[in-house]
């Protein structure tokens, strides 16, 4: 990161400085996010960095990479099934040893939660965004939460079980309407909020590939997009593949998402990420 990135992030915050989101968005290129999961279960590296000494080498790695913002999760929320629920209490003792360390580093942090508790606990550890995989609708006290300490929100479309007979793009937009409802009845400012479509959380493999061919019909909704492929299984419908060789599939498709109008990708690879993002700017800029 450039000392003029640098200074845009971590510029003072007063009631007239934008967000860290807003300054992200400013850096005018796509935003890496790198996933930093400590959760013994997550569907792609589960149990790698339960170590706190791996997960901060893990993290001082994707920020040498080009991670704009890192992203820590400590309950897997496996788009597939069996992820095993966990209390606020596990998940905040999972991340304790760890949390305060990566936020002393040099990029903003979001912490990937579904509870109030947890997300309140992270904010107060130095936690710049809360990335809720089910978009302020799981938890009643999450919107309060946002609100109340003025933080960007990641808000993610999510279902219990897929189901291949709805028309996923008109769902997606009636689950955020709805998150946009409570965000609003909550205080929460339109500018601090980002929209996921949640690739691969209650979809079939062929809605989500569905979700990022349309991605741009949530331009509608005139905030910024996030997308999230890294390594999903609807990869493996095309080309089938275990996690870990999905690299090639998750660059196809965050390159195309950012080409649908998506601002910020989420990944594990954050290296070759970077790069691919780089060069298609490089080949835009050259037309």
């Amino acid at each position: 990161m450039t000392l003029a990135n640098r200074a845009i992030l971590h510029s003072p915050m007063n009631d007239r400085s934008p967000s860290v989101l807003m300054r992200l968005l400013a850096l005018r290129r796509t935003v890496v996010m790198g996933v930093l999961n400590v959760a013994p279960d997550s569907f792609s590296d589960g149990g790698r960095f339960l170590n706190p000494e791996n997960a901060l080498a893990h993290a001082r790695r994707m920020i040498a990479e080009g991670a704009d913002i890192i992203d820590i999760g400590a309950e897997s929320s496996r788009p597939y099934g069996g992820a095993v629920p966990v209390s606020a209490d596990e998940e905040l003792a999972r991340l304790t040893p760890i949390f305060r360390k990566v936020t002393g580093l040099d990029v903003p942090v979001s912490i990937d939660t579904m509870k109030a508790k947890v997300a309140e606990w992270a904010i107060e550890a130095g936690a710049a965004v809360v990335n809720d995989v089910w978009g302020l609708q799981r938890d009643p006290a999450m919107a309060s939460v946002v609100a109340r300490h003025k933080v960007p929100v990641i808000i993610m479309h999510n279902r219990d079980a897929a189901d291949a007979a709805i028309d996923i793009m008109a769902d997606m937009e009636a689950f955020f309407r709805r998150s946009l409802d409570i965000a609003e009845r909550a205080g929460i400012s339109r500018d601090c909020i980002v929209l996921d479509p949640g690739i691969g959380f209650g979809k079939t493999p062929e809605q989500s590939l569905t979700a990022l061919a349309q991605l741009g019909r949530l331009k509608a909704f005139g905030l910024p997009l996030l997308v999230g492929a890294s390594r999903k299984r609807f990869i493996s419908s095309v080309v089938p593949s275990q996690p870990d060789d999905r690299l090639a599939g998750s660059l196809a498709a965050h390159l195309l998402a950012v080409e649908n109008g998506a601002a910020i990708v989420r990944v594990h690879d954050v290296a070759e990420t970077v790069q691919a993002l780089r060069v298609a700017d490089a080949i835009r800029s050259a037309q």
